[in-house]
């Protein structure tokens, strides 16, 4: 079972891993004695709290769950977890997959997986039924064309990559007789209008601000691949088996060594410099994940070959 947001529980029904969801927004509109009740209902034998969580971690307590793992340098767990891990995530060279594996130390596990290993249990199975325009949009492609799936924006979560370098691949892709789509937000979508407009002739399909996240998936898993910073639809595209391709600054810990995507095909491409340290102070204007060209991504895409559709 998986305990999380209500914005993750699309994700959690897509991984074939998962066997069942708890809403922990829910949850926690309830009162103490409800919340405990709640999740005693289960029997779990042990919770791992990956994201610690002090309300949680209490509740999981009263609970009586038998095993409660946490991390040392977090205090509440101290107060709530009988399992403690040494987990220091801020100077380690350990992608961000392993950290988390390390917390399955007290269950038996070994402690530090391969990140190989680790890349073949990431799988996600798109369902959710896709708006009929968008399905025929995806479906219209000739023999040999690619939909390619750009997600310009990140909220914030990483370095962006920019909009003038998204418009020159949006435009090399095209002239490659290639099928473009841009995802996001409505939000992100109002941002990007007059780029979607100036950029109307390249592109195959508008998706901002269409798309529930299940459906999403469904989209992602439809097309052939997508180009995208250290964002979750970059994460979610390689969950899915398609071709992800991350773009990434080498400032730690936002650099593919801590965060690159794990899947059959996924890949990134990073500036090569020791560090981007200078970028630090102006995230907006990184030189360093601008670096990469539009030519560079270009080329990596064009070799991708076509895949079948990832919609189960």
């Amino acid at each position: 079972m998986l305990i999380g947001r209500t914005y993750t529980q699309a994700v959690a029904e897509a991984c074939p891993w998962v066997d069942d969801f708890l809403n922990v927004d829910e949850l926690l509109k309830r009162s103490e004695a409800e919340q405990v009740a709640a999740l005693r209902q289960y029997k779990a034998e042990a919770i791992v709290h990956v994201f610690p969580h002090k309300v949680l971690a209490r509740i999981a307590q009263k609970a009586g769950i038998p095993v409660r793992i946490g991390t040392r340098n977090r205090w509440i767990h101290w107060l709530t977890c009988n399992r403690l891990v040494s987990l220091s995530r801020r100077n380690s060279l350990l992608h961000e997959a392993q950290l988390n594996a390390k917390l399955l130390l007290p269950l038996g596990f070994s402690q530090e997986w391969p990140l190989a290993e680790l890349a073949s249990l990431v799988k996600l199975q798109a369902t959710a039924s896709l708006p009929e325009p968008v399905q025929q949009l995806l479906q219209a492609r000739t023999t040999g064309q690619l939909n390619i799936v750009l997600h310009p924006r990140s909220r914030g979560s990483a370095r962006e990559w920019g909009l003038t370098h998204f418009g020159t691949l949006a435009k090399l892709l095209h002239e490659a007789g290639h099928r473009v789509f841009v995802t996001g937000t409505a939000a992100e979508g109002e941002e990007l209008t007059d780029w979607l407009q100036q950029h109307a002739a390249y592109l195959a399909g508008n998706l901002t601000g269409q798309l529930s996240l299940a459906q999403l998936l469904g989209c992602i898993a439809a097309a052939d691949g997508l180009v995208a910073a250290s964002t979750g639809p970059l994460h979610l595209a390689a969950a899915l088996g398609r071709h992800a391709l991350g773009l990434y600054p080498p400032m730690r810990p936002t650099h593919p060594g801590r965060w690159a995507p794990l899947g059959t095909h996924a890949e990134y491409l990073v500036f090569d410099r020791p560090d981007c340290s200078d970028c630090r102070q102006e995230p907006s204007t990184c030189a360093c994940i601008k670096a990469i060209t539009p030519l560079q991504v270009a080329h990596q895409v064009l070799g991708w070959p076509p895949l079948p559709s990832g919609l189960s």
